[in-house]
């Protein structure tokens, strides 16, 4: 099965388990697994903050800030595109209380500062108060696309201005990092706190950490325990991610090219529309003008590729460690077979 459905869906390969047989561990309730400590104190590095912690999941990370940075009855300032909005299961306003006010983005995908900065309220007793922005790098729901380091920094700036907190959702910064060649720490200035992922394109099976300066950290530690979350000799985990840093972050370049050749190769298709420019990391979202994505991915299927529909004529594809360019033709040539016969 060549599955394109997204880079979460890859297997540990035997280094990657061997690392994880190795781990030396320990109890982290206690602070006491080594593995976990150097994973968090390598990711802090890595992004230029002070702290970093080891959590199950980028959504459980995202929550955390949200949490650590408001008080209930706040306001959250986000693009209406973004992961926290469509995929976290309404959990801002469950855990935290806070309202969500989703800004418009442009035809890139993603909001403007001066969207932002109208979000600024006069500060009448009836409104509620915004206490944080939060963006996300690289945007999912506009085909990965890497956000502009330009308007990242004003957008920050436009935050620090209001006195307003800002949280990046760098769930596949590490992407943006190989396809911008931007530094993860560049990438990650001016934030207050900053998410990434280890088990999507880095390929390691569990795992996320929110990173920020010390004090913020150790007050997200405290929320992470209140929802259930001290793990124990997760080193296991920890050791996963070490790996997957070492060895799957450059050969991302991998994944953006073949997302690239399939980008191209599903332009060329009539009942296809695909910007192939809007194709700068590892996600792809084409739309159909001849049949429904459901028909579409059905018939994929049934010939061992999966994609999933992504909006009412989209269907999005995902490149990852796990699909080689053989495997990326072939479902190309599936694509094209199954149009050709619609």
């Amino acid at each position: 099965m060549i599955d394109l459905r997204s880079d979460t869906v890859t297997i540990p390969d035997e280094g990657m388990r061997q690392a994880m047989h190795d781990a030396e561990v320990g109890d982290d309730v206690f602070g006491e697994d080594p593995t976990v400590n150097e994973l968090q104190k390598r990711v802090a590095d890595i992004l230029g903050k002070e702290s970093s912690l080891f959590v199950p999941s980028g959504q459980m990370g995202n929550q955390l800030a949200i949490k650590v940075h408001t008080s209930p009855g706040d306001e959250v300032i986000l693009a209406e595109n973004c992961h926290i909005i469509h995929y976290e299961s309404g959990a801002s306003g469950a855990i935290s209380g806070v309202q969500l006010s989703a800004v418009p983005v442009n035809n890139e995908g993603y909001p403007e500062a001066r969207w932002i900065e109208a979000r600024d309220r006069a500060g009448a007793y009836w409104e509620p108060l915004p206490s944080l922005v939060a963006l996300e790098n690289t945007i999912n729901r506009a085909s990965g696309r890497i956000f502009p380091q330009a308007e990242v920094q004003e957008i920050v700036g436009v935050a620090q201005a209001h006195g307003l907190k800002i949280h990046l959702d760098g769930a596949r910064l590490w992407n943006a990092s190989v396809g911008s060649g931007k530094s993860m720490s560049q990438l990650a200035s001016g934030f207050d706190t900053v998410t990434v992922c280890l088990s999507k394109g880095l390929g390691a099976p569990v795992g996320s950490v929110l990173a920020g300066d010390a004090a913020t950290i150790s007050k997200a530690h405290r929320y992470r325990k209140m929802l259930g979350s001290g793990m124990r000799q997760v080193g296991f985990l920890a050791a996963a991610g070490l790996y997957a840093i070492d060895n799957n972050f450059r050969r991302l370049a991998d994944d953006h090219a073949n997302a690239r050749y399939l980008a191209q190769r599903l332009a060329s298709i009539d009942g296809i529309r695909l910007d192939v420019d809007a194709v700068q990391t590892n996600i792809l979202v084409f739309e159909l003008t001849s049949v429904k994505p459901e028909d579409l991915v059905e018939a994929l299927k049934r010939e061992s590729v999966l994609m999933i529909k992504f909006g009412p004529n989209l269907i999005r594809a995902t490149t990852h460690l796990g699909v080689s360019r053989d495997d990326i033709a072939k479902a190309a040539d599936a694509v094209e077979m199954i149009l050709q016969s619609a």
